[in-house]
């Protein structure tokens, strides 16, 4: 009797073949909770519910520090902390200042000074590596499939002639075999065409054509992105220096309003003083008028009493 094993999600007992070879789930558990990315920081993690968009790490930190913003190296939406998400910041501290990505042309790629942990020899990001590692696995599974397939073609074909035994088919045996060798050269000469393209990563990936489509789609968009993170960068630069500018004005006429205040407060101040002073000199000389005018109206008294 065949061993059985369990799920890790459900724990029912099925045959090892049934079960995934990552996570060892069985093909309800799979089909309930299929893997996805991460909306946030997008690695992929087994999905509980279908409105559950983000993985468990991010709805953690959402919780403590908010909704994360771009990172300011690869523009994924997880910088919790700071401009730059976890994983820029630990390698960053790891392997130094990020370099250009090779494919995206963003500046988020990190030597690790070994050439054998570069993808196919080229310094890519994170998010690039996994594309090029998934189109690499979709490619290695397609040729498997290929493979297998034409040697049960030439299985059948082997035991179909030792059945019949028949010249007719021994012609069209020929005749079929020509037709196929004089297929591989075209299918070769395609191939060749395709590597000789210096768009796709390595000539595995000639094979697998909507996945190179797909890889530089994502890759033109990125460079669009870019592209409208550098313009909105410059805008935000043009704003600042307006803002700058307004900042300057308002404080040198707060400046001016303050010394054309303080000017007037001083001619305020001179001008009382003066109209006190002009205000007790007239009071003085109406004093002297007023002695003047009694002398003379005394010295007339006594003019008039001396006869």
């Amino acid at each position: 009797m065949a061993a059985l094993y369990a799920c890790t999600k459900c724990h029912q007992r099925f045959p090892f073949e049934a079960l995934s070879q990552g996570q060892q789930l069985c093909k309800e558990c799979r089909i309930a909770h299929p893997v996805v990315k991460c909306t946030y920081c997008r690695t992929e993690y087994q999905q509980e519910s279908k409105t559950n968009t983000i993985c468990k790490k991010c709805a953690q930190n959402v919780q403590l520090y908010g909704t994360p913003k771009p990172c300011q190296y690869c523009n994924i939406i997880a910088a919790f902390i700071g401009n730059k998400c976890q994983r820029c910041t630990n390698s960053e501290k790891k392997y130094g200042p990020p370099y250009s990505c090779e494919q995206c042309k963003q500046q988020c790629a990190f030597d690790r000074k070994d050439d054998r942990k570069k993808v196919d020899g080229k310094l890519l990001c994170w998010l690039c590596t996994l594309s090029y590692k998934r189109v690499l696995q979709k490619t290695k599974e397609q040729r498997k499939h290929l493979s297998s397939s034409s040697r049960s073609g030439h299985q059948e074909k082997e035991q179909y002639s030792r059945l019949s035994g028949g010249g007719h088919y021994n012609s069209q045996k020929t005749l079929s075999t020509s037709s196929i060798q004089n297929e591989i050269p075209k299918k070769k000469s395609k191939f060749e065409s395709i590597t000789t393209n210096g768009d796709s990563f390595s000539p595995d990936l000639a094979l697998d054509s909507p996945g190179t489509d797909h890889f530089v789609i994502i890759a033109q968009l990125k460079e669009e992105v870019a592209t409208l993170k550098k313009m909105l960068h410059q805008k935000d630069q043009m704003i600042l220096e307006k803002e700058k500018k307004i900042t300057e004005l308002k404080a040198d006429f707060q400046y001016q309003e303050s010394q054309m205040r303080a000017k007037m407060n001083q001619m305020e101040k001179t001008h009382k003083e003066v109209t006190e002073q002009l205000q007790a000199k007239n009071r003085e000389l109406l004093k002297q008028a007023a002695a003047l005018s009694k002398s003379k109206k005394s010295e007339k008294s006594g003019a008039i009493t001396s006869p």
